[in-house]
């Protein structure tokens, strides 16, 4: 299939998923005559684009056109859409197109449909910092990948120094194996602990501190955070996140629901084990402390959305946060 159309937050994965279209295709001696890269947010963007995608690769090889940044299966006038279906008909042979934009395919758009309908299309999502699950399960399958490996310790471990940051799991995981070279035995986090740099501050610890009203700790760790270059609203997406599921947990138990696994499906938890542990942290709250958390959680995401300075606003939710659970 010669086009291509790639979406989501997940820069990292959606850099590399680009670089194997690039050797796969592109010749190196031509790559100069052959491969464009075009920040294509607009009409007359994306028609050069597709302009140079219909002529005919130079010397050996194929021609990549990417198109980044695009917007065509969110609005998408007319004529571009009528240009759009006349490129992806008649390409050259051994020429392809390149789509890649951060926001999720409009369904209900005509574009999108002729996207289904042409092109090869990929999610590259980073998976939300509250589902561990999910992120052990890529550790997991990441380092079978490279025949690393690893206890489950170990994963538990990768789990919480890493996050959901891939680049830096990719990164951490070749480390990982060249230390490991010739080793049997899998990885225990023993072993792992000594080579990567578990970072003590991170969105849940944050939560955590709230849920405890440790405000001078909560404050630190925000600190921390955005020293470290933190985004405000990922800060608050994940605090988002861990609130929403520990109501969650909070309501059913108030409703006398006693069966972890049906907790687990209405909190949408991957692993109905993790229920027993998150019981454990919401044991002294109620659901009304909850509710309240969350309101002030999306008031802030509103806030940061609207500009308001990053810093300020942050600390001062965290404090009515961890008032909040004193209340």
């Amino acid at each position: 299939m010669p086009v291509y159309f790639y979406w989501g937050d997940d820069d990292y994965q959606i850099n590399q998923a680009t670089k194997k279209l690039i050797d796969k295709y592109i010749d190196p001696l031509w790559k100069d005559f052959n491969y464009t890269k075009i920040n294509a947010s607009g009409d007359l963007e994306v028609m050069d684009g597709l302009n140079q995608a219909a002529t005919a690769p130079f010397g050996m090889g194929g021609r990549l056109t990417w198109l980044a940044d695009t917007t065509i299966a969110q609005r998408c006038s007319e004529p571009l859409l009528a240009e759009l279906e006349r490129t992806f008909n008649h390409l050259p042979e051994d020429s392809y197109i390149l789509f890649t934009t951060t926001n999720k395919p409009d369904g209900r758009a005509k574009s999108t449909k002729l996207i289904q309908k042409y092109a090869k299309v990929l999610e590259f999502t980073l998976i939300p910092p509250w589902k561990t699950d999910a992120i052990a399960q890529l550790v997991k399958q990441s380092a079978i990948e490279i025949d690393l490996k690893l206890a489950n310790d170990a994963i538990d471990l990768l789990v919480d120094a890493i996050g959901n940051d891939t680049r830096r799991l990719t990164m951490e995981l070749q480390k990982l194996k060249l230390s490991h070279y010739g080793e049997v035995k899998p990885m225990t986090a023993k072993d792992v602990a000594p080579l990567i740099q578990v970072s003590a501050h991170n969105s849940l610890q944050l939560a955590g501190a709230i849920r405890t009203a440790d405000t001078s700790r909560a404050l630190s760790l925000i600190g921390e955070l955005l020293r470290n270059n933190e985004a405000g609203l990922r800060i608050c997406a994940t605090l988002v996140g861990q609130f929403r599921t520990w109501l969650w947990i909070k309501l059913m138990q108030e409703s006398g629901e006693r069966d972890d696994k049906a907790i687990a499906e209405a909190a949408e938890i991957g692993n109905p084990k993790r229920v027993y542990f998150l019981k454990q942290e919401v044991q002294g709250l109620n659901s009304q402390k909850l509710m309240r958390s969350l309101s002030i959680l999306l008031r802030l995401e509103a806030d940061l959305k609207h500009g308001k300075e990053e810093t300020a606003t942050l600390q001062t939710a965290i404090i009515e946060l961890c008032q909040a659970m004193t209340k």
